[in-house]
């Protein structure tokens, strides 16, 4: 497993307050082509169902993911209504992963996720796509098959984004569950337990949450970093 690319807060931060309601009105179009699968009916409301369905969630991250999985229905990569969006941006200690039915506009899961350790403490500021850097990656991903590992249920992922996360198979960049990721493990270190490179889940829901979105879905890794603001997923 593996990847060093320093990072800082560039002009994707979301904390601009003043953005939510541009990010809001992509939101409503980035989603139209999703909706085109649900009832027309729910249409005016799909984009505030999400988002009020998803505790801590901020528009204007999802948003960037919406547009992202837009992109990769487009090019046909997934044809699976299951969105799981990865929030890096926030300390590992808060639940920064929801899992989505963009379809019905519902949360299926909102967890802890790990980072790697090379990425940081509780918060993670560096991501890599280099074979060995012991950090996450960011961008587009697409889930694959599950296997049996040392970690128990594991997914793979296939990186989408060319010089970002395309590494993410030769390092074995997997979903699996991990005794460090828990309450008390955050409570006694200050932060969750970091993996290398994978985005760990507690132990108690991996198993449930792999099933969920295995075999084709999109997954999303966002921080506010300038290199994932020239993915084509985002252009």
């Amino acid at each position: 497993m593996s990847c060093p690319v320093r990072v800082g807060r560039g002009s994707f931060d979301v904390g601009d307050g003043r953005r939510v309601k541009k990010s809001l009105r992509f939101l409503a179009l980035a989603l139209a082509a999703v909706l085109a699968l649900a009832p027309a009916a729910g249409a005016s409301t799909m984009p505030d169902r999400l988002v009020a369905s998803a505790p801590g969630l901020r528009p204007q991250v999802l948003a960037l993911a919406m547009k992202a999985y837009e992109h990769a229905r487009e090019l046909g990569q997934t044809a699976s209504s299951i969105v799981t969006l990865i929030d890096y941006s926030l300390p590992s200690t808060e639940r920064r992963l929801w899992v989505l039915d963009v379809r019905r506009g519902a949360l299926l899961f909102h967890e802890l996720v790990a980072h790697g350790r090379l990425s940081g403490d509780d918060l993670a500021t560096s991501f890599s796509n280099r074979p060995g850097s012991q950090q996450s990656s960011l961008g587009s991903f697409v889930t694959g098959e599950t296997y049996a590992g040392r970690h128990g249920l594991s997914l793979r992922l296939r990186g989408l984004d060319p010089g970002l996360n395309d590494n993410a198979e030769e390092r074995e960049i997997v979903m699996h569950g991990a005794p460090y990721v828990s309450l008390e493990a955050a409570r006694v270190l200050g932060h969750l337990g970091r993996s290398l490179g994978c985005p760990a889940l507690r132990p108690e829901v991996a198993s449930r949450i792999i099933r969920t979105i295995k075999d084709g879905t999109f997954l999303f890794a966002y921080y506010p970093d300038p290199a994932l603001q020239s993915s084509s997923y985002l252009n």
